[in-house]
């Protein structure tokens, strides 16, 4: 098909997420042909470097032959099976014992799905199954945070924390509560240390488990860095605060890594950057550095007991997917799993993130950026009209989408997000020259924007 074909197709044909509908019947899509390490091509040729890895999730960037021969060799040796009424499969089998041994804080079992939504949505489930098993039926509800992300399907985006991922769903449903957004920044009071910021998070936490009821709370779930509701890294001491409020209460700890897993924050995981001891941990995209979908559920050996005495009492766990532990998928991810290793990712994400780190820091003078924030190789910059009062720019204005598209046209894909919000998180294999190629264009398309806004 022709690129223009290819385009009427797509505005003919597929509804996209996350997209305004009327917006991309005028626009349509840019389509991507083929990628090399971390740029990707589109139909005419042209490059771009990918700044988000995709959706925070190409690792290993593109055209990785590892991972294609390893999904190559299961497929012609075992193209599917399932794991449901005591089946496995070799990947499977190893990819499990591989994540318990590696993860941060003891885990006992492993249990697959194919995205972080669902990795999320069972966890939830979990939870509920665990508690019912253990004789406490009313210990079902769940805290998360405002501006929080977990996921889309219908109970994880009711964890989720962003309007657009609940106006107009119905969502979110009963049983699911949030507490304070730990953005220092946006919302510290004049005068207010991070450290006092976070003793009044954890105070607004500990209120809301003591109006509710702390009988009637089963879970609190937390991304180490909050990802799509803005790259924000907790406050200091956020966590040291949180979490025995968690333990005084009896409430499980579930860590979502499903964007800081496998280095992104400096570490194997955020839960070891930020000193965390979760009960449940999710994961998913580098996981297999997306070559294949694929998510996990880490739980630890309380979660699996009563886990366990359900089953035995119900005859089964009743919950699993048609893909769970895919074997194509898991055979991708153990060989991920070792390049990282083999690599040194970590090594090699701690040498470069510095330097993005200070080019990202550097933004922060100028006249459009109100904080520039990260850790790692993830960041983001937050677009103000009044850097001295914080004002945000009236949404109809649309500045961040306005500058993120100002950065494709200068061949870096970047994100968007509420509060004119624009994130990196570039693929842990990028170069400090690629690094500095990808904040170059970014600083032209922000002069630009600042050039036409008359500033």
């Amino acid at each position: 098909m022709t690129s223009n074909s290819l385009r009427d197709a797509d505005i003919a044909y597929t509804l996209h997420p996350y997209t305004n509908a009327v917006a991309h019947e005028q626009s349509g899509p840019m389509v991507a042909m083929r990628g090399k390490g971390v740029r990707v091509y589109d139909d005419a040729g042209k490059d771009y470097i990918e700044g988000m890895a995709g959706l925070w999730c190409t690792s290993l960037g593109w055209g990785e032959d590892r991972l294609v021969d390893a999904a190559t060799r299961q497929m012609k040796e075992l193209a599917y099976y399932h794991s449901f009424n005591h089946k496995a499969t070799e990947p499977g089998i190893r990819l499990a014992e591989t994540l318990v041994q590696m993860a941060p804080v003891p885990m006992s079992k492993a249990f697959f799905c194919n995205s972080g939504s669902e990795a999320n949505d069972t966890a939830i489930k979990m939870i509920w199954y665990y508690h019912n098993a253990i004789g406490k039926p009313e210990k079902k509800k769940i805290i998360a945070r405002l501006r929080g992300y977990h996921g889309v399907t219908v109970a994880a985006a009711s964890l989720t924390g962003l309007p657009l991922n609940q106006k107009g769903f119905d969502l979110p449903i009963e049983r699911i509560l949030h507490t304070s957004c730990p953005h220092h920044y946006r919302y510290g009071e004049a005068g207010e240390t991070e450290e006092d910021f976070a003793s009044r998070m954890a105070a607004d936490l500990e209120a809301l488990i003591e109006r509710e009821g702390p009988d009637t709370i089963a879970a609190f779930f937390a991304e180490p860095v909050m990802g799509a509701g803005g790259v924000i890294v907790p406050p200091k001491t956020y966590f040291e605060k949180i979490q025995p409020i968690l333990k005084k209460h009896d409430i499980l700890f579930v860590a979502d890594e499903v964007i800081c897993g496998f280095g992104r924050t400096g570490k194997m995981f955020g839960t070891e950057t930020f000193g965390l001891q979760p009960d449940i941990m999710t994961m998913a995209k580098a996981l297999s550095s997306a070559y294949l979908p694929i998510s996990a559920v880490l739980i630890n050996e309380t979660v699996y007991q009563g886990i366990r005495s359900g089953s035995d009492a119900l005859g089964a766990f009743g919950h699993g997917y048609t893909y769970s532990a895919h074997p194509v998928a898991a055979a991708v991810a153990n060989e991920t799993l070792a390049i990282y290793e083999e690599r040194d990712m970590l090594g090699h994400v701690n040498s470069v993130s510095p330097r993005m780190q200070e080019r990202l820091r550097a933004l922060a003078d100028h006249p459009l950026v109100g904080e520039a924030r990260g850790i790692g190789l993830i960041g983001a910059v937050e677009l103000v009209a009044d850097k001295a009062t914080k004002e945000n720019f009236d949404p109809a204005r649309k500045v961040g989408p306005s500058v993120a598209a100002k950065a494709q046209n200068n061949g870096v894909i970047l994100r968007a997000m509420a509060g004119d919000i624009i994130a990196f998180s570039p693929p842990l294999v990028i170069s400090t020259a690629e690094i500095d190629e990808m904040f170059d264009r970014f600083g032209a398309a922000l002069d630009t924007q600042a050039e036409a806004m008359g500033l």
